[in-house]
């Protein structure tokens, strides 16, 4: 059974997901503040963090800096509709996936079940073949889940090391945003692509020796983003 953590300091909020999510058969503990949510990731261990930004005492931001300088753990984290660059900040900081409030527990248990469908916690490689990928002076480890620059360890998170596997499984083909947010993601995603474009971001900056020009990592201009052989 999955744990999840919920930290929103609206309790009604925090209720309602924690029912819908228990329905769905989830083990489901709670937070209110910042501080109290990095003490319950020690002592729980949860699966995935549904994690508020508007916190007191430690904002959902810094909770998501301080889980991500010490473990690769899922995090969905929830926004305001108007706040644009809250999400952007969130992803650049590691999140996986945000949730605009107001939103349907429906919605949060979608995610959540594409999120653990995906981690290498549940699934390990998420089916792909054993052994390793290799381009240039990139290579993937597929037991390990571990990626290697000149065998350099390349810290990633979950989502980071699933979309640069799905790239180099088919190198030179151009992906859609949309096909990489059903395929990598794992739902057929409604709203902006700005998550795409961030996690690529992201993931340039780890791998690349200049991101503005990546010798990987490639845009296509109106389509997409492919892998390029090294």
């Amino acid at each position: 059974m999955a744990k999840v953590l919920v930290v929103d300091d609206e309790k009604p909020i925090v209720e309602i997901l924690k029912y819908n999510l228990e329905k769905e058969g989830y083990q489901v503990v709670t937070a209110f503040d910042g501080e109290e949510a990095l003490a319950m990731v020690k002592k729980e261990n949860p699966d995935v963090v549904v994690l508020d930004i508007m916190l007191p005492v430690k904002d959902g931001f810094t909770v998501c800096r301080e889980i991500r300088a010490s473990m690769d753990l899922p995090i969905i984290m929830l926004t305001a509709k108007e706040m644009e660059m809250d999400k952007v900040l969130g992803l650049e900081l590691g999140a996986d996936d945000y949730v605009t409030k107001p939103f349907s527990s429906r919605e949060v248990v979608a995610r959540i079940k594409a999120i653990l469908r995906r981690s290498k916690v549940n699934e390990g490689r998420d089916g792909y073949d054993k052994g390793s990928l290799n381009e240039g002076s990139i290579r993937v480890d597929l037991d390990e889940v571990q990626v290697y620059n000149q065998d350099v360890v390349v810290d990633l998170t979950q989502r980071e090391f699933s979309l640069l596997v799905h790239l180099m499984l088919k190198p030179g083909y151009v992906f859609s945003r949309e096909q990489l947010l059903d395929q990598v993601w794992g739902y057929d995603y409604v709203g902006d692509d700005r998550t795409v474009d961030v996690t690529v971001r992201r993931l340039r900056e780890k791998l690349e020796i200049n991101p503005a020009k990546p010798e990987y990592i490639h845009t296509k201009r109106g389509v997409g983003y492919y892998f390029k052989r090294g």
